[in-house]
């Protein structure tokens, strides 16, 4: 058995409402970079790996904890965010300004739909979270820490609930209410245990890390 722990990200530019030019290069407030070290200090057993996202304000969100545990290996592996709006809708926008095509995108309910023909598919969204657990079920660490996103990280505890990993437009739609029913501040940790034969685990999102 495994124990795995996934953290979102600590506040960005875009959970500001801030501009940004790309959903990849979106970087940490201040108070983003102060979660990260809160988060490093919640970390008291040293992790046998640490996985980060490819997406920057990941990146930086797993620098304490990797300052802090440098015999640790580190790995990217594609657990970035669910990235569904066209890049080239995020150039010099906050998520305000982009709201409107981010609702339209999710009144259309289609889960093969790749916006702008460069958004990630809600199909290709599942896909990567099975291949994730898959991953997991077989990697032979005893205590991983993943440094993820919001939105991914609820796909990926969405899946485990519900058991399925057929895209139909059901499951688009309960993932969708599922999102804005279980909200996952930055930097909390979802803490999981992994079996050999891929059952989860979990528990609710730790945030207790994050008060004075």
């Amino acid at each position: 058995m495994s124990v795995v722990w996934f953290i979102r990200h600590g506040e960005s530019e875009s959970n500001a409402n801030l501009k940004t030019t790309h959903p990849a290069e979106s970087a940490l407030t201040p108070q983003g970079h102060e979660e990260s070290l809160k988060v490093s200090s919640a970390i008291t057993q040293t992790p046998d790996l640490i996985v980060v996202s490819s997406y920057l304000r990941a990146q930086q969100t797993a620098v304490p904890t990797i300052n802090k545990y440098p015999d640790t290996p580190v790995e990217t592996w594609p657990v970035e965010e669910f990235t569904y709006l066209d890049p080239i809708v995020y150039k010099n926008t906050t998520g305000a300004e982009r709201w409107p095509t981010a609702k339209a995108y999710w009144e259309k309910n289609d889960p093969q739909v790749k916006h702008g023909g460069k958004g990630e598919s809600f199909a290709e969204l599942v896909a990567r979270v099975q291949t994730l657990q898959t991953r997991l079920a077989q990697h032979p660490a005893d205590f991983i820490v993943i440094f993820s996103h919001g939105l991914f990280l609820r796909a990926v505890l969405h899946t485990y609930i519900i058991g399925q990993y057929e895209p139909t437009p059901e499951m688009m739609d309960r993932y969708s209410h599922f999102i804005l029913s279980a909200h996952m501040a930055n930097c909390a940790i979802l803490k999981t245990t992994v079996d050999a034969d891929g059952r989860f685990a979990f528990s609710s999102f730790d945030a207790t890390h994050l008060t004075d």
